[in-house]
């Protein structure tokens, strides 16, 4: 459900983290307390980097006064192979889904099998994809900057704003 903008270098962040500390790292972001119940949520520990905490514990969706922290889990991970054994054994939770969020709660809590979970905090530019209209900004927007689409994108795009458009009287 999450679009990162390829100017935004997380992913190559992220694999340096799991190099220098092994086990699994998620991206997190942080949101506004009364959107946490939308994501899964992080427990975390900060560390000597900025951008870096230690997860301590995972909620899939969580009522906000439950929340642990404002740090959304959003989608893009470096798993350890460790959690596909435990994904095989995860009963089925929220929503009847067996959840990689549990399988990642049962690796930060027993370091001892598949290293600990980290987190890098993402402060660059994220697209919501499961929200529609969030996915057609996200297009429109990175169309608009390509430079092999965006000059004539922009063009039609003027052009079709400044028409009148059904409906819209």
């Amino acid at each position: 459900d999450d679009l990162i903008d390829p100017r935004d270098p997380l992913l190559a962040r992220m694999v340096e983290v799991q190099e220098q500390h092994g086990g699994s790292v998620i991206a997190l972001m942080e949101v506004a307390p009364e959107q946490i119940h939308l994501y899964g949520c992080a427990a975390v520990e900060t560390t000597d980097e900025g951008d870096l905490v230690k997860v301590t514990g995972l909620v899939e969706k969580p009522d906000p006064a439950d929340a642990p922290s404002n740090y959304a889990i959003i989608g893009r991970y470096v798993l350890d192979p460790h959690v596909f054994d435990i994904l095989r054994k995860t009963e089925p939770g929220r929503g009847g889904e067996i959840q990689l969020t549990d399988a990642l709660q049962q690796l930060a809590q027993d370091e001892k099998v598949g290293g600990p979970v980290h987190g890098v905090v993402f402060k660059g530019r994220r697209y919501d994809t499961g929200d529609r209209g969030d996915y057609l900004r996200a297009i429109v927007r990175l169309a608009c900057e390509r430079e092999d689409l965006g000059p004539d994108f922009r063009t039609w795009l003027r052009s079709y704003v400044a028409e009148e458009i059904p409906g819209n009287a």
